[in-house]
């Protein structure tokens, strides 16, 4: 047997046998797929090192939680490394050749990236208008398991209906459609001169998503026709028995899955042969089994099963892909739920356990899911860590919602504040914007007005000349949808420094994001510029309400400078406007938050009057052999 090198801190040893490893690290975060699980990472691992946590999802099908829960404990054991993205250690590639896993070969096509279908140079102008599209379109629910395909997606589901001969011609039933794929058919049909289709019919419950259908379908000339309608419910009966094809992508769970389905044979004409095309997340073993069970029970059969098919934008938990399939009814297809349906539906309505993340700032263990403060690690994230209002967070074991919380993180505190971002150094000569991560300011205390302090007034004439003078050529102004692209970049780099690898870094998304928040309203959101010149500064200030007290209070959500040379000047300059917009509003109470070692950014909010609330202790202990 090959020895394995100990790492500090390590159980991992040449006396231990490499299988009692994969069944150690199963059981540590109770994996439902067991040591082969671990060997699938292990694997994925080997082929595509480095590799982010979402890489590794991909490859394995395993959800995000559970692949970060697993190379926690891997490298507890030595065997990964603690740099990301990820790679074996010396003693984890012994362990992958003592499991016989050291033979890398890689048969997957590098021109459609194993998804069979490649989009042709064509419809490329077709995926440039979907995003558009999708940046016009309402934003997704991600509590009913709503995840927005991307545009690319979206072309290649239109592919293969073409590609499986469901199309051109005929009718085509969307069994919701928050991906938008009515608009994809139209969209690709008007790039290739004409419908591909007699008619789509939508049926969705969202009066938003349906509004937004129709007024984008009336210029495209495809018939689209929108049914607003709740699928818990039987179709109308003039959609029964009409359509020659059915797409769903359903909420994540066999009772989802069983009911979309269920209401697409509904609608399909008797017959074998029709196609459903079914889009889904992927799932443990066992929970496949129950959604394949409910496939049969339905008297469909499986045509074809393409894995990570799918791309989907924030879907962090399922590694941003599924699976998508192409089921054909049979002589014996009908639908499995008639009637009513009344059970829980989607993933949040199923959850029982709490799963324990632990803040990597400070090393609070907070719970999240069914009955805890946070339901999501998404909504944690948001909130930030309740003890240090930092973050990340790393995943940690499930545990019942009846087990009593852990001590060191408060579950029952008022909710915090939206996240505040500040410049790491507002007056370093770094060639990009530089910020600090973004964390939740800590909920204003109720205080006597006897016991303020007012550390800030409005600047004389004087002072505001000289201010200026001293930010010029730059000035503020209220941002508008042509600052966008500008405030999307600072947004990034603030998602970039304060969550790591698990940032949605895309400025697009942000700049999507910030605009559809500009169209509710754009009070508080200041620009800093030159003229004729995009921002150099960006801040946003929200006006919010003590969740406990009632009081309201401003937050400063976002505050970001670009390096020029009078940066110090140009973050007063958008603090003076700021804490001028919550004075006309009528605030008189403001938080903020920044890092320890941003001194600049920290001169600069103790000119302004702020005093220091609240200040999280860090300390790293010296590892052990055994400890870590």
């Amino acid at each position: 047997m090959t020895n394995a090198r100990r790492h500090p801190g390590s159980s991992t040893a040449e006396s231990v046998p490499a299988e009692s490893v994969l069944t150690e690290v199963a059981d540590a975060v109770r994996l439902q797929e067991g040591p082969p699980g671990v060997r699938s990472v292990l694997r994925a691992l080997r082929r595509l090192a480095p590799a982010s946590t979402k890489d590794l999802s991909r490859a394995t099908g395993l959800p995000v939680p559970i692949v970060a829960a697993l190379g926690n404990e891997l490298r507890r054991r030595g065997i990964v490394t603690t740099q990301r993205p990820s790679r074996l250690t010396e003693a984890g590639q012994e362990l992958v050749a003592r499991l016989g896993m050291d033979l890398v070969l890689d048969a997957t096509c590098r021109a459609c990236d194993g998804r069979e279908l490649v989009i042709p140079d064509v419809l490329d102008e077709a995926v440039r208008r979907l995003r558009a599209l999708m940046e016009s379109g309402p934003a997704a629910d991600m509590a009913i398991d709503q995840s927005h395909c991307t545009a690319e997606t979206k072309v290649r589901r239109v592919l293969a209906l073409l590609t499986a001969g469901a199309l051109p011609g005929g009718s085509l039933l969307l069994v919701g459609d928050d991906d938008l794929i009515s608009l994809a058919v139209a969209v690709v049909g008007d790039v290739l001169g004409g419908p591909i289709v007699e008619q789509v019919t939508v049926v969705d419950i969202s009066e938003e998503i349906l509004d937004h259908i129709r007024k984008t379908a009336a210029g495209l000339g495809t018939r689209v026709e929108t049914v607003r309608h709740d699928l818990r419910l039987p179709l109308p009966a003039a959609l029964h028995g009409q359509h020659d094809v059915a797409m769903t992508d359903p909420p994540y769970t066999p009772e989802g899955a069983r009911l979309f389905l269920s209401r697409a044979v509904e609608g399909l004409r008797p017959g074998p042969a029709h196609s459903v095309f079914f889009s889904f997340g992927g799932k443990s073993p066992d929970e496949m089994l129950e959604v394949q069970r409910e496939i049969m029970a339905l008297g469909l059969v499986t045509n074809g099963y393409i894995r990570n098919f799918n791309e989907y934008e924030g879907s962090g938990i399922l590694g941003g892909v599924g699976f998508f399939q192409h089921l054909l009814t049979t002589t014996s297809t009908a639908p499995s739920h008639l009637g009513e349906f009344s059970g829980p539906l989607y993933t949040g309505d199923k959850r029982t356990r709490q799963r324990e993340y632990t803040c990597a700032a400070c090393d609070a263990r907070i719970r999240v899911g069914p009955g805890a403060r946070w339901t999501s690690v998404a909504a944690l994230r948001a909130d930030g860590c309740p003890n240090c209002g930092k973050g990340p967070f790393r995943p940690g074991r499930l545990v019942p919602a009846e087990e009593p919380a852990p001590a060191s993180a408060p579950q029952d505190a008022a909710p915090a504040p939206t996240p505040v971002a500040a410049p790491e150094s507002v007056a370093a000569p770094e060639p990009a914007p530089v910020v600090a991560a973004p964390a939740p300011a800590p909920t204003p205390a109720p205080a006597s007005p006897s016991g303020r302090v007012h550390g800030w007034r409005p600047p004389n004439d004087d002072d505001r000349a000289a201010l200026a003078d001293r930010a010029q050529p730059y000035v503020t102004r209220q941002a508008d949808e042509r600052d966008l692209p500008a405030i999307g970049r600072f947004e990034a780099e603030i998602a970039r420094v304060s969550f790591g690898e698990d940032a949605i870094d895309d400025p697009e998304r942000w700049a999507a994001r910030l605009g559809r928040a500009m169209e509710k309203s754009k009070e508080g959101m200041i620009v800093a510029h030159g003229p004729g010149e995009e921002p150099v500064g960006w801040c946003w200030v929200s006006i919010n309400q003590n969740a406990m007290t009632g009081d309201r209070y401003a937050n400063f959500r976002s505050l970001a400078v670009s390096p020029v040379d009078n940066r110090s000047d140009v973050a007063e300059l958008l603090l003076t406007a700021g804490l001028e917009f919550c004075l006309a509003n009528g605030i008189t109470e403001v938080v903020g938050r920044v890092h320890v070692g941003n001194v600049p950014m920290r001169t600069v909010y103790r000119k302004f009057g702020f005093d220091p609330t609240s200040l999280a202790m860090k300390l790293f202990l010296p590892e052990k052999d055994g400890i870590r």
